[in-house]
């Protein structure tokens, strides 16, 4: 289980594709859903997104690390991992 100290910081990695969208539509209901203090960044620029060692996209990434690429999850499996039950 994850321990919040302060807000978590949640970021969407990808191209801006429609699959990445989706899965910031996703994650962004699954924040309010879970009730857990957090922004939510899209980073968009691939070096960077190259640089987290992610190869296929859309990718989600939490307070540093990267939690998945290549899959667009459930909203309820993303309330799940954002809120660490």
């Amino acid at each position: 289980m994850r321990e919040v100290v302060g807000e978590m910081k949640i970021e969407v990695l990808g191209s801006g594709c429609f699959k990445c969208q989706e899965l910031e539509r996703r994650v962004k209901e699954a924040v309010k859903n879970s009730g857990v203090d957090a922004t939510v960044e899209h980073i968009y620029d691939i070096q960077k997104i190259i640089q987290r060692s992610v190869f296929s996209t859309p990718a989600l990434a939490i307070d540093g690390k990267v939690i998945f690429s290549g899959r667009i999850p459930s909203i309820e499996e993303l309330s799940k991992i954002i809120s660490g039950k």
